[in-house]
């Protein structure tokens, strides 16, 4: 799948909003993906049972994840090369399930929509989806 030059400039201006909120965007996200997904739990067993939104373990790491998902917006034209580093992280260190990255795309997704309702049309939702499984894709890299 490839991006367009109509896509990625979507997905950079839904960027430019968001990425001041990296962390609110990030806790929420990878809370509501540990809620609806108790089997990605596993990954962070070591924080507690206690694994939601709020939780400023869970907000501090989905800002670091939102953090990434800036870096491949700033890279949108070389995603593998860019993500290379996280993708051996996540393959070889912490031997991540890779349809987890999948999953949290989608869980992305849903809260650019709740926090940029107006923004979030159907063609920015199309292309920001696109993004997403292309960073998710270039993620899973190493494990090919």
């Amino acid at each position: 799948m490839s991006l367009s030059a109509k896509d990625k400039s979507l997905v950079k201006g839904l960027w430019a909003k968001a990425e001041g909120r990296v962390v609110d965007i990030g806790g929420e996200a990878l809370g509501r993906m540990l809620v609806s997904y108790p089997q990605t739990k596993t990954y962070f067993a070591e924080w507690g049972t206690d694994l939601n939104a709020q939780t400023p373990k869970v907000r501090h790491h989905g800002g670091v994840i939102m953090g990434a998902v800036g870096m491949g917006v700033k890279y949108i034209d070389n995603l593998t090369d860019a993500m290379s580093s996280l993708s051996e992280l996540h393959a070889f260190t912490l031997r991540v399930d890779p349809s987890n990255f999948k999953i949290l795309a989608h869980n992305i997704i849903l809260v650019m929509a709740m926090y940029y309702p107006k923004d979030f049309t159907a063609e920015v939702h199309v292309s920001f989806d696109k993004f997403l499984s292309c960073l998710a894709w270039a993620l899973s890299e190493k494990y090919r």
